[in-house]
């Protein structure tokens, strides 16, 4: 098995250079990540057995310098149609996860006729009144963990939310933290509805729905809301799981993901 590489992909529009993660053969699968910034786990070594995987960092989560000139959603999808481009990739898969799902959604209902097929992993996006999305950002620490995970008992999440215990890493990782956070809240705070309901119906690709059934970030009612607006899209609801359902049923999730990629 090849090891995650790091392609350093230089932006022509003049912004830092974008630290992608690859790893696999066979066709291209890009992943979008979440809130709490980019990652390469579990869920993606299983996804990279049968694709070519690229995963990259979200704009502004390496330098927030580069966010003084993406003002919003549309610049942030030239952006990614820039690093897609230099990255050499024309039509391909597309996985996004929470904000990551957002923007693929947005990224497949922009160039509907570039993705093969679409995974929505809990994505940000719409908003109803009825059931809002929770305000990570303004939460504490311990209140965005509870909002990430269903079960903090779960081992893989007992590893995820374990804080370095050496100086230098833990300030690697609140650093992080704080970038991701940053950066993302840019495109979405303090409500995450730029209009996508009204857009999901220009999504072409056959898509995969994946949501944890005890999500308190994204109530599971934004499945079938996401449901409803793309065309023949189906769901699976993941039980024992909250917004981060790759990583609490990651074999199930995998499982699901991989069957429907084919």
């Amino acid at each position: 098995m090849n090891s995650v590489a790091v392609l350093e992909v230089p932006h022509p529009g003049g912004y830092v250079a974008n630290p992608v993660l690859i790893k696999g053969e066979g066709r291209p699968l890009v992943f979008m990540h979440g809130l709490f910034g980019q990652e390469w786990g579990g869920f993606l070594d299983d996804l990279a057995n049968i694709r070519k995987v690229h995963a990259p960092a979200h704009a502004g989560s390496v330098d927030l310098a580069d966010l003084e000139t993406l003002d919003g959603l549309w610049d942030l999808l030239i952006y990614y149609d820039d690093l897609f481009a230099g990255l050499r990739l024309d039509r391909f898969d597309l996985v996004g996860h929470s904000f990551g799902g957002m923007v693929a959604a947005e990224f497949a209902a922009m160039y509907p006729e570039r993705i093969g097929k679409l995974v929505l992993i809990d994505a940000l996006g719409l908003w109803n009144d009825n059931y809002p999305v929770a305000d990570h950002l303004l939460s504490t620490p311990a209140v965005q963990t509870a909002m990430r995970f269903h079960n903090l008992e779960n081992a893989a999440v007992a590893e995820e939310i374990s804080v370095p215990s050496e100086p230098d890493k833990m300030q690697a990782a609140l650093v992080k933290r704080f970038l991701a956070l940053s950066s993302t809240s840019q495109f979405i705070h303090p409500i995450p509805d730029r209009g996508l309901r009204k857009r999901l119906r220009r999504i072409k690709a056959e898509t995969l729905i994946i949501w944890g059934a005890e999500d308190r970030l994204t109530p599971r009612a934004y499945a079938d809301d996401f449901a409803a607006g793309i065309s023949g899209a189906r769901q699976e609801i993941i039980a024992d799981a909250g917004h981060t359902p790759q990583l609490e049923q990651r074999n199930l999730v995998s499982e699901r993901v991989r069957t429907f990629l084919g």
